[in-house]
């Protein structure tokens, strides 16, 4: 089957169904009406031969075609994406344009604010939308085009993946205050005491817990919640501990609040910026990189 017989349009409805699970909620995101996006995924598996999405309960499940077909649709999505962001350069004052970040949780309120301040009155048309992407899916978002930059700890992820370290800097332990390890936080009291462990996974360890267990040590995980924001609340009405970066702490850090040195020698936060390599050229693209190398290296050095 000749790609010049075959309506391309079906396959952005395909990575959106495959994307949302759901006919209608794909149908929301193409601004389109649930039957068009049926008719749409109808013509696709009599092209294709191959139901594409069997449905399970609420969910439309992707068949073993239609997951072996998802990465080089996004890839090949993505380039055309590309090719239609290059054309006519990129003005700033002219340029109506959405970015889409893939920030955590913590770093998205440092970082949002002064970089939004830097772009409102320099590109009054750029929007910038912030978004929390699974680490095994960072590559085919940033792949197939629907996801622009991503920060992360250093990630083994493919060539085509360019990456640039843009923090660095050590732990810190924050408490309320009155808590009876303030001014005396050891070693011993720090791993005999309850923590607080912030993370969007169901399990695992934490990155501080991965420096521990290098050196033999384990802490008790009485707490693991998704966001700082909660974690801050627990830590200030309880004597729960959190660790995190010194930069997270300056900024998100409650009155009241407590901040001691980690009584112990473990790597700390190493922050990369990701982009994929085919967004390199494109002139929009990287002024944005640079915007938030600045923004990143205004937070490493200002408190």
């Amino acid at each position: 089957m000749h790609v010049s017989r075959f309506d391309l349009n079906l396959f952005v409805v395909f990575d959106a169904i495959y994307t949302e699970g759901s006919l209608t909620r794909a149908a929301r995101v193409l601004n389109l009406t649930q039957p068009a996006v049926s008719h749409a995924l109808a013509r696709l598996r009599e092209r294709l031969e191959d139901p594409l999405f069997v449905r399970q309960g609420a969910r439309m499940v992707p068949t073993s075609r239609a997951r072996a077909m998802v990465t080089p649709v996004r890839h090949a999505l993505g380039g055309l994406q590309r090719c239609l962001s290059h054309e006519g350069g990129f003005d700033l004052g002219e340029a109506e344009r959405t970015f889409v970040l893939g920030l955590r949780d913590g770093l998205e309120g440092c970082l949002l604010p002064p970089l939004i301040s830097a772009l409102v009155d320099e590109a009054p048309g750029i929007r910038l939308q912030s978004m929390t992407v699974p680490r095994r899916q960072l590559a085919t978002e940033l792949a197939s085009g629907r996801l622009d930059l991503a920060t992360d700890i250093l990630l083994p992820l493919p060539e085509s993946v360019q990456h640039r370290q843009v923090m660095q800097g050590p732990l810190v332990v924050l408490m309320r205050e009155g808590h009876p390890l303030a001014g005396n936080l050891d070693l011993p009291a720090y791993l005999a005491a309850q923590h607080v462990l912030v993370s969007s996974r169901r399990e695992g360890p934490g990155m501080e817990d991965f420096g521990l267990s290098r050196l033999g040590y384990r802490r008790h995980i009485r707490l693991r919640c998704q966001h700082h924001q909660a974690a801050l609340s627990t830590v200030m009405g309880s004597d729960l501990l959190l660790t995190l970066p010194e930069l997270l702490a300056r900024r998100l850090a409650p009155k009241g609040a407590h901040t001691e040195f980690l009584p112990v020698d473990i790597p700390g936060l190493e922050l990369h910026l990701y982009w994929h390599r085919d967004q390199s050229a494109d002139p929009g693209h990287s002024w944005l990189r640079q915007k938030v190398m600045a923004v990143m290296e205004q937070l490493s050095t200002h408190s």
